[in-house]
């Protein structure tokens, strides 16, 4: 397995599908290192030689890709990590509603919990039945 970022990355796949399991890469970003690295054909990683990963990880540490006339910028696994859990921790301390709702690790976004949402609530709890006894006679 090739190391890239502190992130090993299969070998038995192509390269522009290997790079997107390093956080912060996708499909886009994945296709644009490797026309900015020069490798041509999307070999799988095991057919690449030491200079072409050694391309790519220069690309990928310095941070910066060029796309056409724009550069882009970006920001993978650590420091994206980080930053990830900075935003959601200053939600949390000015009080927004998006704050509470990661505080009481409920869904964020507008989703409905009634009855969906079972991976953030946990699994089901039994509720015995309230109400009026139908056996009863009125």
């Amino acid at each position: 397995m090739a190391l890239i970022s502190g992130v090993n990355i299969p070998d038995h796949k192509r390269i522009n599908i290997s790079l997107r399991y390093i956080q912060g890469i996708g499909p886009t970003i994945a296709d644009l290192i490797v026309n900015q690295s020069g490798i041509t054909g999307n070999p799988k990683v095991r057919d690449l030689d030491n200079n072409d990963l050694d391309k790519i990880r220069g690309i990928i540490d310095n941070g910066e890709i060029v796309s056409g006339k724009r550069t882009i910028k970006i920001t993978i696994e650590g420091d994206l990590r980080v930053e990830k859990n900075l935003n959601i921790r200053r939600l949390i301390d000015i009080g927004s509603y998006k704050g509470t709702r990661h505080r009481k690790s409920l869904p964020v976004n507008g989703q409905r919990t009634k009855t969906n949402a079972r991976t953030k609530r946990g699994k089901k709890v039994a509720v015995a039945k309230r109400g009026r006894d139908v056996n009863t006679k009125t």
